[in-house]
């Protein structure tokens, strides 16, 4: 059974990335090339030819359906505004020689929005489900309006845990599947005017481990992605921030490789190594801290 984040995928990681790094040019660039070829059949013939996206308004959701298009997987984009997704769908398809489909589902109405979705699915082998937690509401509670509240609770909360209603059966028929919820690492110390994002990311992490006890043993892997900051630019991070800040597609890079090895991971191994740290404060410091930053602000 894949474990959470330890040594051995630390060990993993760093070494994929220092091969990288060192061998780039030259007959090794093409040795990895085939062993990225291999490894991107490997990927759709374990979990599916299909992946559904919910949540990709979000630059790292973004960037982890392009990842896996560009490891060949034909992607289901899961939106309430259709035009946002459209013309990144279709440069999906151009660039990478997938299919891609936008299902325009407003789940603020009623259930009857799942049709739509549901109709999508039929037919195809849905291997991957990712779902995004919507940053947007990273808020004071008390700034946000009680319709927007209401908004956020039911993106995060209720139509997450919907999506993996609609697509897990399919799954289990098959015996295989790859259920992806990404939050952040929020869950584990919260930070000031953060408190519905902080309570979402901690819904999607338990969502993640009561999932993976269910149906962890008939062939579905279950994965909660709890990253720390990532660079809100798809394509750069600031040189200041180094590696700790990454920017959303060296990010997806990272975390897809970590299908099947770990169901509980930040997804990037330098803030694996800063979420270590942040375990090691107490809770007493921690909010002593939290309380003089909102003091300083």
């Amino acid at each position: 059974m894949a474990a959470v984040d330890g040594f051995p995928l630390l060990y993993r990681e760093l070494y994929r990335e220092l091969y990288r790094e060192l061998y780039r040019p030259g007959a090794a660039g093409c040795a990895e090339t085939v062993w990225l070829c291999w490894e991107n059949q490997q990927l759709a013939r374990r979990y599916g030819d299909w992946a559904l996206v919910h949540g990709a308004s979000q630059p790292v959701a973004k960037a982890y359906a392009e990842e896996l298009a560009r490891r060949g997987v034909s992607i289901i984009f899961v939106t309430q505004d259709h035009t946002a997704l459209r013309d990144f769908a279709a440069s999906l398809a151009q660039s990478y020689g997938v299919e891609t489909v936008v299902v325009l589902a407003d789940f603020s109405l009623d259930q009857t929005a799942s049709k739509p979705v549901k109709e999508a699915l039929r037919w195809k082998d849905v291997g991957f489900l990712v779902n995004c937690v919507d940053e947007s509401s990273a808020r004071e509670l008390t700034e946000m309006t009680e319709q927007g509240l209401m908004d956020s609770v039911n993106e995060n909360v209720a139509v997450a845990t919907l999506m993996t209603r609609l697509v897990l059966p399919g799954m289990l028929e098959r015996s295989r599947g790859a259920v992806v919820n990404i939050s952040a690492g929020r869950c584990c110390r919260p930070k000031p005017g953060r408190v519905t994002l902080t309570a979402a990311s901690g819904y999607l992490d338990h969502f993640s481990r009561a999932l993976h006890l269910e149906y962890g043993s008939r062939g579905i892997f279950v994965q909660s992605l709890t990253p720390l900051q990532i660079a809100s630019d798809r394509r750069e991070s600031s040189s200041a921030d180094g590696w700790f800040v990454p920017s959303p597609d060296v990010y997806a890079r990272h975390a897809v490789s970590t299908l099947g090895v770990s169901n509980r991971t930040t997804g990037y191994w330098p803030h694996t190594l800063q979420s270590g740290l942040i375990r090691c404060v107490p809770d007493w410091i921690w909010i002593l801290g939290s309380r003089m930053f909102i003091r300083a602000s």
